[in-house]
């Protein structure tokens, strides 16, 4: 058995490196759909015991609620900042239950419950700490571990391997894991390219029924179409996106 950590921003403020392709309301729609991914493959794997939303959203609770997860505001750890948000609320899960914690970020629309199968066995193989690195191996998007094996956390630039130097100079046992579905994280337009690419793999998503064969979807995809660095073609590329 395993539990999960999903720290969420602010909606209202999520995703604001899209803005300027997106609405603050289609900001807030797709960092909401995203997260329910996540919360739905969560829910949906029999080895999650528990899982905990840590937002200072106003609307956390009743996601959190839809999908059996506790809610915990961020405001009750009395600290600032991600990292030091995560090591509070990590001890007192891995104190209250010694089973191995999945901290995991809210915008992984792709993520599935054999991602989190795939976590789990690389975990169980050696122990220590499993890194679930971004797609360029550089950033880290899901931490597995036990009380014994929690990192310092790192997460900021170039934080996958800041976190296996910082596990490792702890004598802590580390290794990369890197699967589409958890390395898909989106926060720039080259990424939400990505997403569009791959999202008719994924048809029963939120995320997908937010984007797929819409009008919000056909619009981005034209406005990403005008954009030189996102290599993104509405027709060849949907449906196309590869591991």
């Amino acid at each position: 058995m395993a539990q999960a950590l999903v720290p969420l921003k602010d909606l209202v403020e999520a995703k604001s490196r899209l803005s300027g392709l997106l609405r603050p309301s289609e900001r807030r729609a797709l960092a909401q759909a995203m997260v329910e991914d996540v919360l739905q493959a969560l829910a949906a794997h029999p080895a999650i015991e528990r899982i905990t939303l840590l937002s200072d959203d106003p609307g956390a609770h009743l996601l959190a609620s839809r999908y059996g997860a506790d809610y915990w505001p961020e405001a009750e750890f009395c600290c600032r900042g991600l990292n030091l948000l995560l090591q509070r609320a990590s001890e007192r899960l891995l104190q209250r239950e010694s089973i191995p914690l999945l901290v995991l970020h809210g915008d992984l629309p792709l993520l599935q419950p054999r991602d989190i199968s795939a976590v789990l066995a690389a975990w169980r193989s050696e122990g220590g700490l499993v890194i679930g690195s971004d797609l360029h191996g550089t950033g880290t998007n899901l931490l597995a571990f036990d009380e014994g094996g929690m990192p310092p956390f790192r997460f900021g630039p170039g934080s996958c391997a800041r976190h296996l130097e910082a596990a490792r100079a702890a004598g802590i046992p580390a290794r990369v894991l890197q699967r589409e579905g958890i390395a898909l994280d989106v926060d720039e337009p080259p990424d939400l390219a990505r997403l569009l690419s791959s999202l008719a793999r994924y048809p029963g998503g939120k995320t997908a029924k937010l984007l797929l064969g819409t009008a919000l979807g056909e619009r981005i995809g034209l406005a990403l179409e005008s954009l030189p660095d996102t290599g993104y073609d509405t027709g060849d590329q949907l449906g196309q996106g590869g591991r």
